[in-house]
């Protein structure tokens, strides 16, 4: 039982790391309203790949909720239909929940891709609760973990929902994020719970590196929320159109100076913990990863100051972040248990 409830935690993390990382990609290439409607993509379970998909024509049928660019407007088919000699507009209605009007097939697979990676995250993680529901006796907390993964998994999606309906709303991507490590959190901290693992030194010690632990992680989720807010004034600056990207850092506000000196604080502060554990424990690997995801992370945020907001560096310093947040659970939980006695296999 123990082994299964494991391997699938495993299986969720991997899952929403992955779905974070296809999310970055979309957000870096422009490609978030790829599909303008949710959860089917211009009213179709498998997106059109061309548009002539979504062209009226004579003698071409629809089904209701299909979408055509019509006139620049996304109109909505109102029931099954075939079209006549000639446009019907009553047949159709006008897309209103925004006036994005535009088709680029490419944004719309990394669209498709992303949402799709986000609905296969569903099996593992639905597994794991169905299966912790047996291991309730032995350890709830499992169980309810289970359970607040499959919640946060849905309000995740509801999240990504409103960030469509609302053409990327700048707060309800930062939202959606959140939610996101919402679910790093809890499977980190279930893989660190399920492993047998025993540590031996004095609890005063292991209380000392708790304390630390959630301080940096206190210090971590701060900077990536400074994070998020930077991202939407990038994504404004983008879409006024009006400055050239070598221009773009020096129009951010007092927040991006915030968060890139914030850094300081959370590299001393995983610096110092990564010492204390490497001390106590001698040769332990986790900690030397922690030390070196937040060194990357910070070395991509430093290209993005000083290189002229590389796009591709955009996804590369949001992953480095999540990689960061779910090592540092895993490893506070580590050494907040200080033995597995209560795990049984």
């Amino acid at each position: 039982m123990i082994r299964r409830l494991y391997l699938l935690a495993i299986a969720s993390l991997t899952m929403v790391l992955l779905v974070m990382t296809a999310g970055s990609i979309v957000r870096m290439s422009g490609a978030g309203m790829g599909c303008p409607d949710w959860p089917k993509c211009f009213g179709y379970y498998i997106p059109p790949t061309d548009v002539e998909t979504l062209t009226w024509r004579e003698g071409k049928s629809f089904k209701k909720g299909q979408m055509i660019l019509h006139e620049e407007r996304f109109l909505v088919a109102q029931f099954d239909l075939t079209s006549g000699e000639r446009f019907n507009p009553e047949n159709w209605e006008v897309y209103t929940r925004h006036d994005y009007t535009h088709f680029d097939p490419l944004h719309t697979w990394i669209e498709y891709i992303n949402r799709l990676i986000g609905a296969l995250t569903g099996i593992p993680v639905l597994l794991f609760f169905l299966l912790s529901i047996a291991y309730v006796r032995k350890d709830a907390l499992v169980t309810l973990l289970g359970f607040l993964g499959v919640f946060f998994l849905g309000f995740s999606a509801w999240l990504g929902k409103l960030v469509v309906d609302g053409n990327l709303v700048p707060h309800s991507i930062t939202y959606h994020m959140f939610s996101a490590l919402a679910l790093v959190a809890i499977y980190a901290y279930l893989i660190g719970r399920l492993q047998v693992y025993t540590l031996s030194f004095r609890s005063k010690r292991d209380s000392n590196i708790t304390r630390l632990a959630w301080v940096c992680m206190a210090l971590l989720l701060l900077q990536i929320f400074l994070g998020t807010f930077v991202r939407e004034e990038v994504d404004i600056i983008a879409r006024q159109g009006s400055l050239e990207r070598s221009m773009w850092i020096e129009s951010l506000s007092w927040i991006f100076k915030v968060h890139r000196s914030f850094s300081i604080l959370v590299l001393g502060g995983i610096g110092l913990l990564a010492y204390w554990i490497i001390r106590m424990r001698g040769v332990s690997a986790w900690p030397r990863i922690l030390l070196a995801l937040v060194i990357l992370e910070i070395l991509a945020g430093m290209a993005l100051a000083y290189l002229n907001m590389p796009a591709i560096v955009q996804p590369i310093h949001l992953i480095f972040a999540a990689f960061t947040f779910a090592v540092l659970v895993y490893v506070t939980v580590q050494y907040y248990r200080k033995t597995s006695s209560d795990v049984t296999s």
